[in-house]
């Protein structure tokens, strides 16, 4: 014989206390698993929604594409094809982790389409021993890279008179994958320095609500996503001195497989 909540709770009047009481965990139970329900259909109901859009921009950007290959338009044909993968990566790809090579594979999409803003006012560089080739092969979560790249060129060498350069630094310790994105802009003043690692020093769950009250900084949220993922022994650090540039080194565990990212939690 079944029982809804509802017909749970028309019997409990007759029952002994203690019987009450257990019923009582067992409606609240059922509750929560018909709350979690809704909930996972709301969820893949969102899903779907939200599979619609990038495949509708992707299309417009393939047409837009084929348009200016027919005009013989070739910048604005890669262009759009650059927009496309880069799209393409940061929306569709739900893998949390992804490898390094895939990050920086997405760093030089990004690139690309920046080189068409500001022409040759920008490069990048990107560095690591040949025998430290393995690296490409970490594990870190995606879009690590480019929000503190995007940083680098509109609030460092944006600012700056005439070109500058990016670098993309790899090393490693034996337990410790260490990435320095350097760049060559404006830098900062030591005040403006300090906040920003203090800042970066906070505690997760502050540091969050931080960013909220002040709308948002991106390598701020991308400090907390690693916190969050590895602890609180790693994330990031950002150097910097005026009119030389800033140097901001992320600090990872060296992982290569999804199980050593268990092991870690366990």
């Amino acid at each position: 014989m079944g029982y809804t909540s509802a017909g749970i709770k028309e019997e409990t009047c007759m029952l002994s206390p203690g019987i009450e009481e257990l019923i009582k965990v067992l409606i609240h139970l059922v509750e929560s698993e018909q709350l979690l329900n809704a909930n996972k259909r709301q969820a893949q109901y969102l899903a779907l929604q939200n599979q619609i859009n990038p495949h509708f921009l992707y299309n417009t950007l393939d047409s837009i594409r084929s348009e200016a290959m027919l005009e013989g338009n070739d910048v604005v044909a890669e262009m759009t094809e650059a927009l496309a993968t880069f799209f393409r990566y940061t929306i569709s790809k739900v893998e949390n982790m992804v490898t390094l090579e895939e990050e920086l594979d997405n760093i030089k999409v990004y690139f690309l389409i920046q080189k068409h803003r500001f022409e040759e006012r920008i490069n990048l560089e990107i560095e690591y021993d040949k025998e430290d080739e393995f690296l490409l092969r970490c594990l870190l979560p995606k879009l690590t890279l480019q929000p503190v790249v995007e940083n680098s060129i509109i609030h460092g060498i944006e600012r700056k008179i005439g070109s500058g350069t990016i670098k993309i630094v790899l090393k490693c310790t034996e337990k410790r994958l260490i990435i320095e994105i350097n760049d060559d802009g404006v830098g900062m003043r030591p005040e403006v320095l300090e906040k920003l690692n203090n800042q970066l020093n906070q505690p997760v769950f502050e540091s969050i609500q931080l960013s909220k009250n002040k709308g948002g900084i991106a390598i701020m949220n991308v400090n907390n996503r690693i916190h969050l993922i590895y602890g609180e022994e790693y994330g990031m650090t950002v150097y910097s001195t005026p009119d030389v540039g800033t140097d901001t080194v992320i600090n990872l565990p060296l992982i290569t497989s999804e199980r050593q990212l268990e092991n870690m939690k366990e």
